[in-house]
């Protein structure tokens, strides 16, 4: 095992990794119950997709960590569920095979894209200033996931504000099935909620003794401080152990739905469907171009924002992107690695599979190898038994973990020359905008936009690399594609 992910090597142990292992899988576990609920309503077997979560999430998450020996874990993207269900289900009308099937064609696509270099020469040709903006920015992405989890923050809309229900005109009276969502206008505004919540004292207190025990640098400290939350929260009456039916074992079932949504891209209703029509491509193709889009940049962000700053991945790897062939250098297998999650996760069943944010809290408790990932895959394959006691490790106990990593990545900051006007515009938009629009890609986006702009206003647009061009026309059309959509 040591000399396999070279732990001496990466200044990390096997405790060190099994404890950050578990602690990423703690921030992200979420993704088990969540997705399942998003996918469900757009006619999708909700249990055959609890199995669909746990599987392409342990079997991407291992395949990461054992072929690029990052930390890294893997599971079906937030934000890209929601697209699925509510956009490419919902209003532009394609049932869920069809659906999963764009996925799996998407998942081809990235696998293509890395394996011709295409995506790693797109990190190399990012700015310096503009890779530290996207690194701070993750900071407050993550470090705005843990606020909001905490329940610190509420959101007011009047009713004038609001746009629609459910995706419906907001006038509709009647809401069959109950209420999912709600879109309003940029009325809304966030502020303090009132300290009469359990649960936000109760988050509050384990960031105060996460923070004591990362000052007295306490190993483990993030994973101690969710384990001591989760136990108070008990007591508190945040955790209502009556609501938790731990003697339900659904496991039988949910193999029997399984096969619904195993491969069924390959069915006739799947990507034969898809196709049948070829009236609907031009929208198929620009679909698919959405989804890619926004898993690409996630991805990258991620990387970038996390890697560099822990040391997973150093400038030499950087460098390495430019000469390396096929798979030699770390980076090459890690992107490699998160492109075929989506591939796997659209055989099993699920909307596209990226490298999750949530893989810096395990960093933060000091992974830095594969074997990180393999504890996380593990974790995830445990919680196929053990699901209904992950009701006991509530959201006040993992967000102070996620506002503490946050913190750690802001550090990046100091690396950007905020005293130049056209490279602070640039980095304001990649590192704050990330957390206000709640989107790593949106971030970037904005970031490349107004980087091109600035290089244009001051006659440099031949210093921007192609590649960042390119980036930076398909972001503008991406944007206009989800406005027609």
């Amino acid at each position: 095992m040591e000399k396999f992910f070279k732990l001496k090597e990466n200044g990390t142990t096997v405790s060190t990794e099994i404890v950050a292992g578990i602690t990423t899988f703690l921030a992200m576990s979420y993704i088990i119950f969540v997705n399942p609920a998003l996918l469900s309503q757009s006619g999708m077997p909700s249990q055959a997709v609890f199995l669909a979560t746990i599987f392409a999430s342990a079997i991407s998450t291992l395949f990461i960590g054992i072929f690029a020996n990052v930390p890294y874990a893997l599971a079906p993207g937030m934000g890209l569920n929601a697209f699925f269900t509510y956009t490419v289900v919902f209003s532009l009308g394609f049932t869920w095979q069809e659906a999963l099937s764009m996925v799996f064609i998407c998942g081809i696509f990235n696998v293509l894209i890395t394996v011709t270099k295409v995506r790693k020469e797109l990190i190399r040709a990012i700015p310096e200033f503009l890779q530290h903006a996207i690194s701070a920015g993750i900071g407050v992405f993550i470090g705005y996931i843990g606020i909001k989890n905490s329940g610190l923050l509420q959101f007011i809309s009047d009713g004038a504000n609001i746009i629609a229900v459910n995706g419906q005109p907001a006038t509709t009276e009647s809401f069959p099935g109950g209420i999912f969502n709600v879109v309003t206008n940029s009325g809304i505004v966030p502020e303090l909620i009132k300290f009469t919540n359990p649960s936000v004292f109760l988050a509050l207190f384990g960031l105060f003794i996460t923070v004591i025990l990362m000052i007295k640098n306490v190993k483990g400290a993030i994973l101690i401080g969710i384990i001591v939350t989760s136990i108070l929260a008990i007591p508190l009456g945040v955790t209502d152990l009556s609501t938790i039916n731990f003697a339900d074992n659904s496991l039988s079932s949910s193999f029997a739905e399984f096969g619904k949504t195993f491969m069924v891209i390959f069915k006739p209703e799947g990507i034969p469907s898809l196709f049948g029509d070829m009236s609907r491509l031009p929208i198929v193709l620009m679909t698919i171009f959405a989804f890619s889009l926004s898993d690409i940049f996630d991805t990258i962000g991620t990387f970038i924002g996390t890697g560099l700053l822990s040391g997973i991945f150093t400038t030499e790897d950087l460098n390495n992107l430019e000469n390396s062939t096929g798979f030699q250098s770390k980076m090459d297998k890690a992107l490699f690695g998160d492109a075929i999650g989506t591939f796997f996760g659209a055989i099993l069943g699920t909307s596209n599979t990226t490298t999750y944010v949530e893989s810096a809290a395990g960093i933060g408790a000091g992974g830095r190898t594969g074997l990180t990932s393999v504890a996380t895959a593990v974790m995830f394959i445990l919680a196929m038994f053990v699901s209904p006691f992950l009701g006991l490790v509530p959201a006040a106990a993992t967000a102070p973990s996620l506002i503490i990593v946050g913190i750690l990545m802001l550090s990046s900051v100091k690396e950007i020359d905020w005293n130049d006007f056209s490279i602070a515009v640039p980095a304001f938009f990649s590192s704050i905008f990330m957390g206000l629009s709640y989107s790593i890609s949106n971030g970037i986006a904005a970031g490349f936009i107004s980087y091109g702009i600035i290089k244009i206003a001051k006659g440099e647009a031949k210093d921007i690399h192609p590649l960042v061009w390119g980036s930076i026309v398909l972001f503008i059309m991406n944007f206009a594609i989800l406005a027609l959509i």
